[in-house]
């Protein structure tokens, strides 16, 4: 008799046990779908808190193969935190190669079988874009800006540089910028002006060489100033 009553006490200790699980485990999923319109409803309403840029870059080439590039892009996305900025972006850059001492080492590619050189090429990039503030956004800062992503030659021809040319395939582009932000409404510290240094890598594993007449990888690096607009 007793094992029986023990085998019920045990029995009726669990059932408890699991209907106070499912009512905790109800209990969350009843907060968490009640948490889903206040998740939702900002966007639709389109209070999130929305940030854009637009900048404007120029940066002068180092290395061997190297080039200049002006340019302006654009990047939307939302500011997480005061100090969190995360979006996503799209530019237009002006790429104009020069060469030095080792210039046109090996043969020509041949016209008939490969496409046209050209020293000014127009680029199109395309990034994520991460930025970090330091110092509060109500008074003058500092910033940090890293855009990662790609780019890609406008047209048929390839970019000439020193040791051979860049292709019109898919380029790795690396832009990251330290600088200054100064707002320009009290009344907004969303607006501010960026003024910064900027570093720019372009890698490739698609570049054609002179020499050998076969694919080479190259990089261009290239360093510089940014000016740019935040809203």
């Amino acid at each position: 008799m007793k094992k029986i009553f023990s085998r019920l006490a045990a029995f009726a200790a669990i059932t408890g046990a699991a209907m106070l699980t499912s009512s905790s485990a109800n209990a969350q999923y009843a907060q968490i779908a009640n948490q889903i319109p206040d998740i939702i409803s900002p966007a639709l309403s389109g209070s999130m808190n929305y940030k854009g840029f637009v900048e404007a870059t120029a940066t002068f080439g180092i290395g061997n193969d190297r080039a200049n590039f002006v340019g302006v892009s654009t990047t939307q996305g939302f500011q997480y935190a005061s100090w969190f900025f995360m979006g996503a972006g799209i530019g237009v850059d002006v790429a104009m190669s020069s060469t030095g001492d080792n210039y046109n080492l090996g043969p020509r590619p041949d016209p008939d079988y490969s496409p046209g050189l050209a020293r000014t090429k127009a680029m199109i990039p395309l990034f994520t874009d991460f930025r970090f503030n330091f110092g509060g956004n109500n008074g003058v800062s500092f910033f940090a800006d890293i855009k990662a992503g790609a780019t890609w030659l406008i047209g048929n021809s390839y970019l000439e540089l020193n040791s051979g040319s860049l292709s019109t395939r898919t380029q790795f582009l690396l832009r990251p910028s330290i600088g200054v932000r100064i707002p320009t409404n009290s009344q907004n510290p969303k607006q501010a002006f960026d003024i910064g240094v900027t570093y720019q890598l372009i890698t490739a594993n698609n570049s054609w060489g002179y020499w050998n007449n076969s694919y080479y990888d190259t990089t261009i690096n290239s360093l510089g100033v940014s000016v740019g607009y935040e809203w």
